[in-house]
């Protein structure tokens, strides 16, 4: 029983890991309900090991190219490292939920691989967000204390997406995302949301910030999350009747911009 437990905890590990990134992982994953409801506990670490490899590559950046160059880099750096999966979420998105059609229009526009303006549009309001907020993060080069927040944004905007997983229902019952997750339950989302606290702050920690300081930096991880998170989805809930895969990587995309704002306006002040 606990070897069969533990061979579905490593393969849940590499599921999301092959799910949510480009990262090698030579492993024959068996993706069916066991696995993939187990490796949304995962996400976090996914997203903490996509954030060292960003935190790695600043941090070299820094030493020879100047801040707006460096930046651009990282967000190039940033999309590649996930495939552009949640970028191109948004994309979708934005093109099916902003044409304000019906229901099943905007479903059907989602669908659609190609591209249309408010996609486009979404894209490069995103991506110059985070080159400039980037851009500001490097600027007086890179400390541990600094860096570290690069590690810490991909995990909650990765946590997120396993509590929406859990906590709203479908849009497309019977295909898709809804065929592949449909076992994640509640404690599966907490079990997440859990690692990626205690993660951010033993990270934030090791790199110089005291005990305090951190508690109220997981505090402000915590705030941002669910309040932007919750609110876009609600709002998706409402206009699709249900979240798909492209909105969950909307949502990641979202958080992450705004986690990155929160962190560059309040380094700034001080």
């Amino acid at each position: 029983m606990f070897l069969r437990e533990l061979k579905l905890q490593a393969q849940a590990l590499a599921a999301a890991l092959q799910f949510l990134t480009r990262f090698p992982v030579p492993v024959n994953v068996a993706f069916h309900g066991p696995v993939l409801s187990r490796s949304v506990v995962y996400f976090p670490v996914a997203g903490m090991l996509l954030g060292a490899c960003l935190y790695g590559f600043a941090w070299l950046f820094s030493l020879f190219v100047p801040a707006w160059p460096s930046a651009v880099l990282m967000v190039g750096l940033w999309t590649a490292l996930s495939g552009g999966l949640h970028l191109d979420g948004l994309m979708d998105t934005a093109d099916g939920v902003l044409s304000h059609r019906s229901r099943d229009r905007m479903l059907e526009i989602m669908k659609d691989s190609r591209v249309g303006a408010m996609g486009v549009l979404a894209a490069v309001l995103l991506l110059m967000l985070k080159a400039s907020l980037l851009a500001e993060l490097l600027s007086n080069g890179l400390s541990a204390s600094d860096g570290c927040m690069l590690m810490i944004l991909p995990i909650w905007s990765r946590a997120w997406m396993s509590a929406a997983i859990a906590q709203w229902p479908f849009a497309r019952v019977g295909e898709g995302i809804a065929v592949l997750f449909n076992e994640v339950k509640g404690v599966h989302a907490v079990a997440a949301m859990l690692l990626a606290a205690i993660s951010s702050t033993v990270i934030l920690v090791l790199a110089g910030h005291g005990l305090k300081a951190s508690l109220l930096w997981l505090l402000a991880f915590v705030i941002v999350t669910t309040s932007v998170g919750g609110g876009l989805a609600a709002w998706l809930n409402r206009k699709l009747g249900g979240l798909t895969g492209d909105t969950y990587g909307a949502m990641n995309e979202m958080i992450e911009a705004m986690l990155l704002l929160v962190v560059v306006i309040w380094l700034h002040a001080q």
